[in-house]
């Protein structure tokens, strides 16, 4: 098993940013990938950037390139997204996400969530 906690979260001003963190804990040595997804009201969730947990490889979605920054620090086990310039259609409760391999079998994890509120 594979424990997720975010943090980070919280009401800012369009134009601002806001550091969202997420811990790993458990069995983090079977984590391959971390990601940061987001769901707004009435949406689904979407995937907003991933990175590989060994080499690092990240991937954003169209709509925060350039704006959001997404980095790991194995020896804390955590992932951050850096996120800029933020505006409204950035309210959503973020989601931190693992995928783990372990004896043959491949796992999914999820944190609780931390909305953040963007306000215009």
């Amino acid at each position: 098993q594979v424990q997720l906690v975010e943090s980070g979260g919280g009401l800012v001003q369009a134009g601002g940013s806001l550091r969202l963190s997420c811990v790993a804990s458990g069995r983090t040595f079977s984590i391959y990938r971390m990601g940061w997804f987001r769901q707004a009201p009435g949406k689904e969730r979407e995937v907003v950037a991933t990175i590989n947990w060994s080499g690092g490889r990240t991937s954003y979605v169209d709509s925060v390139k350039g704006r959001f920054t997404i980095s790991r620090d194995n020896a804390k086990n955590t992932i951050y997204l850096q996120m800029n310039s933020l505006n409204s259609e950035d309210t959503a409760v973020y989601y931190c996400g693992a995928d783990a391999y372990l004896r043959g079998n491949e796992y999914a994890y999820w944190g609780q969530g931390t909305q953040v509120t963007v306000s215009s």
